[in-house]
């Protein structure tokens, strides 16, 4: 029998990597004969780039670049010169993860760096670039990092601006004429796993600038200032940035890597499926094992679980998932088509001491499960 490992991460306890070593060891236990296939995965969150990094093969590579607020720090990225592809997390160089919670304050913050780091990527030669933008804190909708490849957001005076949200009511005009001439060259893919749209209610700023420090004033000026961009950007280039799902993820970044970088917004876990050649791999499988920390119905909306569902229906292979909590009704797992499903957790145990045995709870019940499965074959 042929079992494909596909996990995301159980956060907090296991890698993808470790859940992959416990569940074979598991299987292995039951027959030295089954064919087992490690496919550790990732949605875009955190732990993706070492994800990345297990099917690119790539180096990485460091560089002085700013902050949120214009400090300079060093940042790192993925680069795969065989393949000529760059992988960047926006959170590296513009994440809210670099700033103490009480420096939190995205009107004045910058996705500059981001910028600075595709930049240093195209000078390498990369083909393409995928990029995630979790974790931000600017929102500027995508100035910052439009600035650092050459665009300049100018005022009513043609005074150049600073490209951050506070400024983003101020910009009476785009100047692309000095652009990088590389972005021609260049395929951009942006994980994106929300649908937001540029602004208003369910916008960049009134759903997600108040957990980067901004008070309910500062939130409908940022908004203000999101619609102002987006009127330039249907003037200039007649694109609708309201009209695609996702152009507020990230501050506003989605949005503005569609305008700025011609880039494509791509759920996260079908860029990785896509790195990982995960559904070629999968084609003779007798069963999918994946898992994640918890499930409910929510793994429904772009997770890990999710996509490997997508691909294994597509193939009528059997998914089985191994978490570390189950909230979900029998009607909700049919839904998900998972054909089984279970917590790995033993016994009486509170939340640490579930997360510290899961690494042997899971090789349990994957001997537990393969069992099952051999005696019914």
């Amino acid at each position: 029998m042929k079992f494909i490992i596909a996990p995301d991460k159980f956060k907090g306890s296991l890698s993808g990597f470790e859940f992959c070593d416990a569940v074979a060891k598991g299987l292995q236990k039951v027959s030295g004969d089954f064919k087992i296939v490690k496919l550790p995965l990732a949605d875009g969150g955190d732990g993706t780039i070492d994800v990345v990094n297990h099917y690119l093969k790539a180096d990485k590579f460091s560089l002085e670049v700013n902050n949120p607020f214009f400090r300079p720090i060093q940042a790192h990225y993925l680069y795969a010169e065989q393949r000529k592809i760059a992988f960047i997390e926006m959170a590296e160089a513009s994440g809210l993860k670099l700033l103490q919670p009480s420096e939190f304050d995205c009107k004045n913050a910058t996705s500059y760096g981001t910028g600075q780091l595709i930049t240093d990527a195209l000078d390498k030669g990369a083909k393409m670039i995928i990029l995630g933008i979790g974790g931000s804190a600017a929102n500027d909708g995508g100035m910052g990092m439009a600035n650092a490849l050459g665009f300049r957001f100018l005022d009513e005076n043609d005074k150049e601006l600073q490209p951050i949200g506070n400024n983003l009511n101020l910009v009476a005009r785009i100047d692309d004429s000095e652009i990088n001439s590389k972005l021609k060259n260049v395929k951009i893919k942006v994980a994106c796993d929300v649908s937001n749209p540029f602004y208003g209610e369910n916008g960049a700023a009134h759903v997600y600038a108040k957990q980067k420090g901004a008070n309910d004033e500062e939130i409908k000026e940022l908004d203000a200032g999101l619609q102002n961009l987006a009127k330039l950007i249907s003037k200039k280039y007649n694109l609708n940035l309201q009209s695609i799902s996702g152009a507020g993820a990230a501050g506003g970044i989605g949005g503005g890597a569609v305008v700025f970088l011609d880039g494509q917004l791509t759920s996260g876990i079908e860029l990785i499926k896509e790195l990982a050649d995960f559904d070629s791999k999968i084609a003779d499988a007798d069963w999918i094992i994946t898992g994640e920390g918890m499930i409910d119905i929510q793994t429904l909306a772009g997770k890990t679980i999710s996509g490997v569902i997508t691909s294994a229906a597509k193939k009528n292979i059997p998914v089985a998932a191994f978490c570390g909590s189950v909230n979900l009704s029998l009607e909700e797992q049919s839904k998900l088509n998972l054909t089984y499903v279970t917590s790995i957790v033993q016994g009486i145990s509170n939340l640490q001491e579930a997360m510290d045995s899961s690494y042997e709870n899971l090789v349990k019940a994957s001997y537990n499960f393969a069992s099952l499965i051999k005696n019914k074959s």
